[in-house]
């Protein structure tokens, strides 16, 4: 298996890989690559490079780009509230190998982490390596925490600070719930219904899945102890639909997998 490493566009030179220092130390002395030893770099954007290390092993020599085709798979949205500790690191990581393309940390009422610039820094890093590991083209793009009341009234995919906006004001919104008064149906089958209904919108008549690009997801988990009811009611307000994850109360940092796993098994039984 060749390893890969995800680098910055500005590290990418011509034909020259300027490597990070972390970089030249997990190349060399972790896995014990030397001069000629080739390895993937990307640039979590969708392209890469097949790179061999040079004489000087803070540089590598780019030997060929890579032949990579993007998925025709609409974006999967995450807003999530901020759990207690480090928790978050493990939503970051475990939600990137299933395929979001985007995380909202959020500040809810009931949110108790208070997060520096630091932490996002972190989130960004364990979301590269998360990618690298499952061997992603791309690594999600994680927005500055705000509150949860910002992210519905001022969205970051509608402003100027995102690339991609595609298919975010069709995206299907769902906040997940428990316990709550409003009646809400299961997410997956949610997600089966209105996703076969955009399939049959799309082609008349439902023949071929595969040549249907699905529909955008927007996802909003809460914290610890759930959303208040009257964050359910704002977002129903801008467009989510409560829906319930299952008769059992999941832990903050187990819902956002859930769910992720949920839209991953919708698209897949609609291929």
């Amino acid at each position: 298996m060749v390893q890969r490493i995800t680098i910055s566009n500005r590290q990418q030179q011509g034909s020259l890989i300027y490597l990070e220092p972390d970089q030249t130390h997990y190349l060399c002395r972790v896995l014990r690559l030397g001069l000629g030893d080739r390895f993937i770099a990307q640039n979590g954007q969708g392209k890469q490079w097949l790179a061999a290390l040079t004489e000087d092993v803070s540089q590598a020599d780019i030997l060929q780009a890579l032949d990579t085709r993007l998925p025709q798979s609409a974006p999967i949205r995450l807003v999530a509230a901020l759990p207690k500790g480090n928790a978050f690191d493990q939503v970051v990581r475990q939600t990137t190998e299933l395929g979001v393309t985007h995380i909202y940390p959020v500040i809810t009422e009931r949110t108790l982490l208070k997060p520096s610039e630091k932490r996002l820094l972190r989130w960004q890093r364990i979301a590269q390596e998360a990618s690298e590991q499952c061997e992603r083209i791309t690594v999600p793009t994680i927005a500055v925490p705000v509150t949860f009341q910002q992210c519905l009234k001022h969205p970051c995919w509608e402003g100027n600070n995102e690339k991609s906006q595609e298919g975010a004001e069709e995206s299907f919104r769902y906040i997940c719930v428990a316990r709550s008064e409003h009646q809400s149906a299961h997410l997956l089958t949610r997600l089966m219904a209105q996703e076969a209904n955009q399939v049959r919108e799309d082609k008349q008549v439902v023949t071929h899945f595969t040549s249907v690009k699905p529909p955008g997801v927007i996802l909003a988990i809460g914290p610890e102890g759930g959303w208040t009811s009257n964050e359910i009611t704002d977002a129903i307000t801008y467009g989510y639909e409560a829906v319930s994850l299952g008769s059992v109360i999941l832990r903050s940092v187990t819902a956002p997998i859930t769910a992720l796993s949920l839209v991953v098994a919708a698209r897949d039984l609609l291929i």
